[in-house]
């Protein structure tokens, strides 16, 4: 049913600020290997990055209506989630779009469409994750919801989820317990520094490993 829900609860600044010092990869891991959306969903030039509260809009395939309505509400740092019906051949949201989202203060874009403007998005520098570019436009005839649950690369995206996003694609963060998680993403960061360390020194602790290969069967033979 069509719906726009004008408020929600949005994170606390200090536990964005937080997450936004580890990758999306770091955060999935640490929560699990959870809440990566599909890898289709790419950023549309390198090095783009973002990390804030998720403001959701359910457009209708073919339609960009919504996202009017959800730029409208928008607050500064909010990452604008579109369900565009997961559909890579149509582009709803271009370089105008972009520039009102700018306007607002959104932190980024993440949409299961396509997007299009594309040498005017990469100039802008506006971070956009999608499926890719088309030219095809999309039209503004259809209700939708702004501010309800929608589902966009296969993970489920509710107003207010932290979403975190760069070069490898895009995580969301249901976790309650930001503080838990930021010491579990400290503890990744550590080991794996650890561990690239010793990689550099040429060396590498794989005993475990072996031990593990060994339990499974695993024959050497020169």
């Amino acid at each position: 049913m069509p719906h726009v829900r004008r408020s929600f609860e949005r994170p606390s600044k200090s536990d964005v600020e937080a997450l936004s010092s580890f990758s999306p990869a770091t955060i999935h891991e640490a929560q699990g290997k959870l809440g990566a959306l599909d890898c289709r969903i790419k950023p549309i030039k390198p090095g783009l990055r973002v990390c804030g509260p998720a403001i959701t809009a359910g457009c209708h395939i073919g339609d960009n209506l919504m996202i009017f309505e959800a730029i409208n509400l928008a607050k500064p740092g909010d990452v604008l989630v579109v369900d565009g019906g997961d559909n890579p051949n149509q582009g709803g949201f271009g370089d105008v779009l972009a520039a009102a989202c700018i306007g607002r203060g959104i932190a980024g874009l993440v949409i299961n469409a396509g997007v299009r403007d594309g040498r005017g998005l990469r100039e802008i520098g506006f971070p956009v994750f999608s499926l890719g570019l088309c030219m095809k436009g999309t039209s503004k005839d259809t209700l939708g919801t702004v501010n309800h649950p929608v589902v966009v690369g296969g993970e489920l995206i509710t107003p207010g989820d932290i979403i975190s996003a760069d070069d490898d694609g895009v995580v969301v963060v249901r976790e309650k317990d930001i503080a838990k998680l930021i010491a579990a993403c400290e503890e990744r960061d550590r080991h794996e520094n650890h561990m690239m360390a010793l990689h550099r020194q040429g060396k590498m602790d794989i005993e475990d490993r072996y031990a593990m290969m060994r339990a499974k069967g695993c024959v050497w033979e020169d």
